[in-house]
């Protein structure tokens, strides 16, 4: 799962879908990640939110 750096796996304490896009909350921090689900399954995050408010919005 890709997020905060270049190919950097991230573990995910919240994964939530929506219609093909995802919103993942690392365990050690308070950021929000999106991103898409990959073909061989891991998501993929583009872009990092401050709070889940934000990532809802960017959705």
């Amino acid at each position: 799962m890709g997020g905060p750096g270049d190919d950097e796996a991230i573990r995910p304490e919240i994964v939530i879908g929506f219609h093909g896009l995802f919103l993942v909350k690392p365990i050690d921090s308070d950021d929000w990640y999106m991103g898409g689900l990959n073909d061989d399954g891991p998501v993929d995050c583009w872009s990092a939110y401050d709070d889940f408010y934000e990532a809802l919005r960017g959705l």
